[in-house]
């Protein structure tokens, strides 16, 4: 079974072939931004979204339809919820991110997507 872009992903491929992965997560808006004001204002990393929104939709329910199916994806999934405490919608943002990567490397290698490469249940946290 073979990934089918959404409409508003094929906009990915005119993208020039030297874009790194980082610059098409910052050109989605799932960067994380830090707020910082002196030594009293830190608060929490936030996403950017800065970027396409278009792309952010677009990513949102092939995202939520891994995270439920695939079972490397929902492995991961529930990895950052349990061992890294993010909430749902962090994780979902943390795996929007992490298919944009994939993405990135698919269309870069012309591979299909390969769910073993994603994330496997045994890998150290980072």
């Amino acid at each position: 079974m073979g990934f089918v872009p959404h409409p508003n992903l094929c906009g990915l491929l005119v993208l020039p072939d030297d874009m790194r992965a980082k610059q098409w997560v910052a050109m989605a808006g799932l960067d994380p931004r830090q707020h910082q004001s002196g030594s009293s204002v830190n608060k929490k990393p936030r996403l950017s979204k800065a970027g396409n929104r278009y792309l952010r939709i677009a990513l949102y329910m092939p995202t939520l339809s891994a995270a439920r199916h695939d079972p490397n994806v929902r492995a991961y999934y529930h990895h950052l919820i349990q061992t890294r405490g993010l909430k749902k919608l962090q994780a979902i943002c943390a795996v929007m991110r992490k298919l944009l990567h994939a993405i990135q490397a698919m269309l870069k290698n012309r591979q299909p997507f390969q769910s073993s490469r994603f994330y496997t249940p045994n890998e150290a946290t980072a």
